[in-house]
């Protein structure tokens, strides 16, 4: 990864237009990316012991620190930088759930996974020690967290089909001319089918009622807890997923649109926001991957010096969507958790398949990254210790074992 930022020249033909293109992409950016994944974000802190108000204020403090470090990392290097929330660290969240020393021991592991964070970005070993786990490793790690969540979807529609079925033919539907909307029209939806069952509207499907009225988002403070089995079991699984499913994508995108961004800074900057917010209940912040690509790419504006006004516009957003905590935190709480599982299952379609298909790809390392999978899918735990990180001490013993023999 280069350290140092490298100025990029207008693309060929491009004209001279106006912010908009790029002030449009950044919106759209912050909308898709919180729209997709807010219920997956919230699901994961209450899975590891959050009440309502903590998971709230986590929203919170996520929301506006991504924000700030876009808005300053995209002015300080002017390239599209975009930064969000670890959507495959919230599942894990949820797949590991709470552990010894509730959620303040979370808030701990948390930390540990930004402080770490940083130390890859100022020291050098340790990042080269993160890229040297094998990728199919990791994806299979990722694909065993994502599982229970992406057959959601049918169990919700066997155990609450009047509220389910509408969000997954909706989710169908939209995906078919406009994918990037997909994950956020299942969240409206979900939300219509839970307003209809609340008023009565729909027999048979009896939710509880929001609580409480309209309020201002306010931030919680957990003093942080650091115990070893939410070490070994949140904190090195979180930064692993991070680095390997957000940050390195991250870094791909932006050299693939003809960047070079400065690995050590941005890993430093979004582990100290991480640092930041996990005391109030965030878990981690890091470069986006998907998103990053409507900011960085040439539909962003034809100019590509202009492309960071998308990522700062979309950190502005990010900011101010940070008032719709209470709303989310409460129809989180309210709705069946079938269904909130449904709709983060059909947003994690897309990430499951694609860390699937690149671990089965790999004939060399597949035997390993099956057993890597089925260990992390199983979801048990020994010692206190989620099945994410044995996961990753399974195959890996097994790949060691098929390249011990290779060398016989």
């Amino acid at each position: 990864m280069s350290v140092e930022a490298q100025p990029i020249g207008r693309a060929a033909g491009a004209r001279e237009v106006g912010p908009w293109p790029a002030i449009l992409a950044g919106l759209l950016a912050a909308v898709v990316g919180s729209g997709s994944s807010f219920a997956i974000v919230l699901q994961g802190l209450i899975g590891v012991g959050a009440t309502p108000g903590q998971a709230e204020s986590g929203l919170l403090a996520l929301g506006t620190m991504m924000g700030l470090a876009a808005v300053v990392l995209g002015l300080k290097y002017r390239m599209p930088i975009s930064i969000a929330w670890s959507t495959p660290g919230a599942a894990l969240l949820a797949a590991t759930g709470a552990a010894e020393g509730g959620f303040a021991a979370a808030v701990g592991a948390f930390m540990i996974a930004g402080a770490l964070v940083v130390l890859a970005g100022l020291w050098k070993p340790l990042g080269r020690a993160v890229l040297a786990i094998p990728a199919p490793l990791a994806n299979a790690m990722l694909a065993g967290v994502l599982l229970s969540f992406c057959i959601a979807p049918a169990k919700a529609v066997a155990e609450v089909p009047m509220l389910a079925l509408p969000v997954v033919i909706g989710w169908v539907v939209v995906m078919r001319f406009a994918r990037l909307y997909a994950a956020p029209a299942a969240v409206v939806i979900a939300a219509l089918m839970y307003a209809l069952a609340a008023m009565g509207i729909l027999p048979g499907s009896a939710v509880a009622p929001l609580q409480g009225g309209w309020a201002w988002p306010q931030l919680e403070w957990v003093t942080p807890v650091f115990s070893g089995p939410a070490m070994v079991s949140i904190a090195l699984p979180l930064f692993l997923v991070t680095m390997a499913s957000q940050n390195i994508p991250g870094f791909a995108v932006l050299r693939a649109n003809g960047y070079e961004p400065p690995s050590s800074p941005l890993l430093v900057g979004t582990g100290i926001s991480t640092l930041i917010a996990a005391p109030f209940g965030g878990h981690a912040i890091n470069l986006a991957a998907i998103t990053a690509a409507i900011c960085a790419g040439p539909d962003a504006h034809p100019d590509p010096k202009r492309r960071y006004i998308a990522s700062v516009t979309s950190g502005g957003t990010y900011v101010a969507l940070g008032i719709l905590a209470p709303f989310a935190a409460g129809f989180i709480t309210a709705s069946p958790p079938i269904l909130i599982e449904a709709v983060a299952g059909l947003a994690l379609l897309g990430a499951f398949g694609s860390s699937s298909l690149a671990f089965l790809n790999a004939p060399k390392e597949r035997d390993a990254a099956l057993v890597t999978f089925v260990t992390t899918a199983s979801g048990f735990s020994i010692f206190g210790i989620g099945a994410a990180f044995w996961g990753l001490v399974a195959g890996g013993a097994v790949l060691m074992l098929h390249r011990l023999r290779g060398q016989a």
